[in-house]
């Protein structure tokens, strides 16, 4: 399975492709997609799902991954952040595909076994999980992959316990 992770935000969204086979899950690709703040915000949104959708087009991606929203002090931003994402499952949505919300404590969670983890060590465990020389960079990217391999894990354990 063809897993496209994102961690969504107006300046940077990260994403992150891994291939998932059973209990084993490699790297594809990461990186991530800037915008500025000079550009409008609805441009700097259509821009990012845009991008998202030729991403998964040009990776044959099979299912999304995206880092829910989580309210922090600043309401401002986190709108922003809404925007992105429902930006993003409409667009991977007309690509026909199944698109998964996951918050960041679940993510956390899965990941690490520990759902108030800090961002090094849920780079640390992304690092160990897909067998890299080094931690993923950018950050945006690390949590990207993060949710890819959140759906992985989930994904293998629901078919487990289907069966």
């Amino acid at each position: 399975m063809r897993i496209l992770g994102v961690d969504p935000g107006l300046a940077n969204t990260g994403w992150g492709i891994i291939d998932s086979i059973g209990h084993k899950s490699r790297p594809v690709s990461f990186g991530m997609i800037k915008t500025t703040k000079e550009t409008p915000s609805e441009v700097r949104i259509f821009t990012i799902a845009e991008q998202l959708g030729a991403i998964a087009q040009k990776y044959n991606v099979e299912i999304c991954s995206i880092e829910d929203i989580y309210f922090t002090k600043n309401s401002s931003s986190a709108i922003s952040v809404a925007k992105v994402i429902g930006s993003a499952i409409h667009k991977l949505s007309q690509l026909n595909l199944d698109v998964k919300l996951y918050s960041p404590l679940q993510i956390k969670s899965i990941i690490t076994g520990y759902g108030n983890a800090d961002k090094k060590q849920v780079q640390e465990m992304v690092r160990l999980h897909l067998g890299l020389a080094q931690r993923p960079k950018p950050d945006h990217a690390a949590d990207a992959l993060a949710a890819a391999l959140c759906l992985a894990t989930y994904e293998t354990s629901m078919n487990r316990i289907m069966k």
